[in-house]
């Protein structure tokens, strides 16, 4: 199933298995529906995966197939709003292995998110408020305040962090009535996101220099320290997903 999705301001062509979408994706979309129509209120699902693991294509491909007949329509939103602007991460620096760098040369890593902002929104979010969702803007490099209107019974909010195992981001998971996750190997990840930062228009060496430095180490965060999610999934070399649990 090939399909044209926007990701992040970036258009992208975007190929998924039929076998994927029959026995891994439909399903799920069955069972938030059946929740959200047993629950009786909105619910919220957190979908969790490293850099480069595809979640936000696999996010907006859940909400166009969720239009299909008998489910409830799913609104995929995505965490990456929640970075900190450019102007305050260059202003604020973070010690790493005994060198002081600024937070935008680790950009993506989780102390450049605003997490108790992302925590008061999910927490307005979960219970039916309306409200307003940041934006990430890869052609500005910029989050985009208010950029889109929380609508909808049912919620997929995708990021690296919503499952982190650690103070602060592990309580996001109390406000979830559903949990998936993606792992995948990470130098495949790490080609993928190689390729990403290219098309960008990084230059290819200082792509990979950022990809060693910050990137792949987020991506081994989100490897050891997710927590266990009801749905998790294995991103396979060829695009694929195998479902683990």
């Amino acid at each position: 199933m090939r399909c044209h999705l926007v990701n992040s301001g970036v258009a992208a062509e975007a190929e998924f298995s039929e076998a994927n979408v029959e026995e891994i994706f439909l399903p799920l979309l069955r069972e938030l529906t059946a929740l959200r129509r047993t629950k009786g209120r909105r619910v919220l699902a957190l979908l969790a995966a490293p850099p480069g693991a595809g979640k936000s294509t696999l996010a907006a491909l859940l909400e166009r197939l969720s239009e299909g007949e008998g489910l409830e329509k799913l609104t995929a939103l995505g965490m990456d709003g929640f970075h900190y602007r450019q102007e305050y991460l260059r202003a604020h620096v973070v010690a790493i292995d005994g060198e002081t760098v600024s937070l935008a040369a680790v950009k993506g890593a989780p102390q450049t998110f605003d997490l108790a902002g992302l925590r008061d929104k999910l927490r307005q979010a979960a219970m039916g408020k309306p409200c307003r969702w940041p934006a990430y803007d890869r052609t500005l490099h910029d989050p985009v305040e208010n950029a889109v209107a929380v609508e909808g019974e049912i919620l997929l909010v995708e990021g690296n962090y919503l499952l982190l195992d650690e103070p602060g981001w592990r309580e996001l998971r109390n406000l979830a009535d559903a949990t998936i996750s993606i792992a995948a190997d990470p130098a495949f990840l790490r080609a993928r996101l190689l390729a990403r930062h290219v098309a960008l228009g990084r230059p290819e060496a200082e792509a990979a220099a950022f990809v060693d430095r910050s990137d792949m180490a987020n991506v081994r965060l989100c490897l050891s320290k997710t927590l266990p999610a009801g749905l998790q999934l294995l991103l396979l070399p060829d695009g694929s997903y195998a479902k683990l649990r």
